[in-house]
């Protein structure tokens, strides 16, 4: 599996685009921060207001820098404005791994397709163009929306890390995750045709 960090990787299809963010995209996503916090409900880093924004993108564009991860913006054609942010991370080159996460969009985007689409693209790219072989995500066990998400398009419980990571600030206690994953050979028998029959049907 190559990964180029230094390089400019565009994904897009009719409805959506995706590229790497930069530290200008503050900008972009600035009216999410100061409308719509409680998109960061389940997330130990939010980017809640300006400054926290800010921070948000500034240690995702230092990850990419660093070689540990690569965030996208994410680009709405429908309605043509920014609708959130997406990235890869924990890249193993020499384990043909990665996960996918940090994805939110904004309220008058969830429910839309937007989701299906940028994991329709993400997921090709990874055991496509990359040749990964596992693909894993994660969410806090109690976000039930976002683990309904993840199972509608194909991926697979693994488990539950129990406590393996402290809730956001303010909240007490720890967090269990769930552990979820698509393995290349399931993208190319079954995920795949899935997630283009819920993409077909959407335009239909």
């Amino acid at each position: 599996m190559l990964f180029q960090f230094d390089k400019e990787y565009i994904l897009e299809d009719e409805r959506v685009l995706l590229r790497p963010l930069t530290k200008e995209d503050s900008i972009n996503l600035q009216y999410f921060s100061l409308n719509e916090p409680d998109l960061w409900r389940f997330s130990l880093q939010s980017a809640a207001g300006r400054e926290n924004l800010e921070k948000y993108i500034d240690i995702a564009v230092k990850a990419k820098a660093s070689q540990k991860e690569y965030p996208f913006i994410v680009f709405d054609k429908k309605t043509g404005k920014y609708a959130g942010s997406t990235r890869f991370y924990d890249i193993i080159p020499e384990f043909q791994s990665l996960q996918l996460g940090y994805t939110w969009y904004g309220k008058q985007f969830q429910g839309t397709g937007l989701n299906r689409h940028c994991k329709y693209l993400l997921f090709g790219f990874v055991f496509e163009e990359l040749g990964a072989e596992r693909l894993e995500l994660r969410a806090d066990n109690d976000n039930a929306r976002s683990i309904a998400a993840m199972k509608s398009i194909g991926c697979k419980v693994d488990g539950i890390l129990r406590a393996n990571m402290p809730k956001p600030e303010g909240q007490p206690g720890r967090r269990d995750s769930i552990v979820l994953s698509v393995l290349k050979n399931e993208w190319f028998g079954e995920v795949k045709a899935l997630l283009a029959s819920k993409l077909a049907s959407q335009t239909s």
